[in-house]
């Protein structure tokens, strides 16, 4: 069996191909053969949430997800969510104004499951958020801050009133 595997998908909208060593993790092809530096690179073994990607649509993380398995997915990470002229999403506007950003370490994963939340289109309780949440690890403990920004991003989407 070859130690090597030419992998096809699309990253931010962008079809790419790329020849990587079939151990490889997700993780490493972004951040070290596309440069998808949002990508962090925490726990390693799936339990903090820093390198979490949408694949598909659903988040994963990206660390104990095999780099050949991305075979014909769409993946996007956190530098695909800006506009063309490099205008923040509305969550990551969000993240800003809720001051749920802090040291940013843990930001690009909450702001990826956060756009997979939203992009359900329903309107989830604060403990239903909290659980949906809760694959991440925050160690500035800007919990209440994150679940705010999620919380008025998916009011605003929604066109319902929000009151704090």
């Amino acid at each position: 069996m070859s130690q090597y595997k030419l992998v096809h998908c699309n990253i931010n909208g962008r079809d790419v191909e790329k020849m990587v060593d079939v151990r490889a993790s997700l993780t490493d092809m972004l951040r070290n053969d596309f440069r998808l530096l949002s990508v962090k690179k925490g726990c390693e073994v799936g339990e903090c949430g820093a390198c979490n990607v949408l694949i598909d649509g659903e988040a994963f993380n990206a660390c104990i997800y095999l780099a050949v398995w991305a075979e014909g997915k769409h993946i996007r990470t956190l530098e695909g969510l800006t506009g063309p002229n490099g205008e923040l999403s509305d969550i990551q506007q969000a993240f800003l104004d809720e001051t749920a950003v802090q040291c940013g370490f843990c930001t690009p994963g909450f702001i990826m499951t956060a756009v997979e939340i939203l992009e359900t289109g329903k309107l989830y309780t604060d403990d239903e958020l909290r659980k949906l949440l809760s694959g991440h690890l925050c160690r500035c403990t800007g919990y209440e801050n994150i679940l705010r920004a999620v919380k008025k991003t998916m009011y605003r989407r929604l066109g319902k009133q929000i009151d704090f």
